[in-house]
């Protein structure tokens, strides 16, 4: 049995081709009553619209690529929730690729893209191929999310306030009395940022920073961490250049013998869904990942309609969460502190 056509819903629907087209695209001047008619010929029939003949009528194939750093990081999955409401809403299909995986096969990150025809491409996280990224922005609409490079001309950014999200959690461990407060640095501008707000306002202060090298990982974390507290004067509390690498500090304090927060207060950034977990209950910075894929696809749907402006960077306002990993250290507090709760609440 053949599936049914556009003429067949057009028949059950006693209307015009043109007219079930109209309906079926949301565009053009359609009664109510005629589109109701329409819509019920569908559903009677099961119609499906053929996407491909579409895709050539349209010359568009109305999905988006995705090109994912990692797919490891807990982050994205809120951002992609985010980005993937707005696109369905507009129509939109995402494609999704692991650039973590193209570079260890040595694959092409944008070549698969470009041979599907995406309409454009959303990068999320950070991609080291930059060169590749500027040839395919010249041939596609291009956005950054949740990353701060490359900069390209037409390429818009939408991310987290990094720099003022990190001078935040630096000023809530301050406020608490600390101040021989480690950073587990990362790499990458959004790194660099994180650690130069958790420098500035340790220098404010008058305290002195204290910056362990390390990446944005859960083993990166733990082997920082276990190297800060070996050291003679080990620091009071930690601030984590992300959840996952602050899960590792959790580890490593654990493995020492060291409570958390009693011994050893833990901040991380991200606010993702493990530091929401009750026997993590992490402190740490909201940088409103949903927010970030949803004005990413704003920005992309926007380059859709305008393709040749000028580059945009938009940041998100990051929030502090305080949770129970953070305290007043071992000694006392400082006047007018606080100290956070120790577990959640219902």
């Amino acid at each position: 049995m053949r599936p049914p056509t556009i003429r067949d819903v057009a028949e059950r629907a006693g209307v015009s081709k043109s007219l079930v087209s109209l309906v079926l695209r949301g565009s053009g001047p359609v009664s109510a009553e005629k589109r109701d008619a329409v819509l019920l010929a569908v559903r009677e029939l099961g119609y499906r619209p053929n996407a491909a003949a579409r895709s050539l009528s349209e010359q568009r194939t109305r999905t988006v690529g995705v090109l994912l750093d990692d797919l490891r990081n807990p982050w994205f999955v809120d951002l992609l929730d985010g980005l993937n409401s707005v696109l369905h809403t507009a129509g939109l299909h995402m494609l999704l690729a692991d650039a973590r995986l193209n570079r260890r096969t040595g694959h092409d990150l944008a070549g698969p893209f470009l041979d599907l025809g995406v309409d454009g491409l959303v990068v999320v996280g950070t991609v080291p191929d930059a060169g590749g990224l500027a040839a395919l922005a010249r041939r596609m609409p291009v956005v950054v999310a949740g990353a701060r490079e490359p900069e390209l001309p037409g390429v818009d950014v939408v991310t987290g306030d990094d720099e003022h999200g990190a001078r935040l959690v630096t000023e809530h461990l301050l406020g608490l009395g600390h101040r021989r407060i480690a950073h587990l640095a990362g790499h990458g501008a959004v790194g660099a940022l994180r650690r130069r707000g958790f420098e500035a306002a340790m220098r404010a202060h008058g305290a002195e920073p204290l910056v362990e090298p390390g990446d944005l990982t859960e083993e990166g974390g733990y082997r920082g961490t276990v190297r800060l507290l070996s050291r003679p004067e080990r620091p009071t509390a930690v601030f984590a250049v992300n959840d996952m690498a602050c899960v590792g500090a959790l580890s490593a304090a654990e493995e020492l013998g060291l409570g958390v927060p009693r011994d050893l207060s833990v901040a991380g950034y991200d606010n993702t869904s493990i530091s929401r977990l009750r026997h993590v209950w992490l402190t740490t910075v909201d940088t409103a990942p949903h927010e970030v894929g949803r004005h990413a696809a704003r920005c992309l749907l926007d380059r859709f309609e305008r393709p040749g402006e000028e580059r945009r960077v938009r940041l998100a306002v990051p929030r502090l969460e305080i949770r129970g990993t953070t305290t007043a250290p071992a000694g006392g507090r400082t006047e007018g502190s606080a100290e956070a709760p120790t577990g959640p609440t219902d």
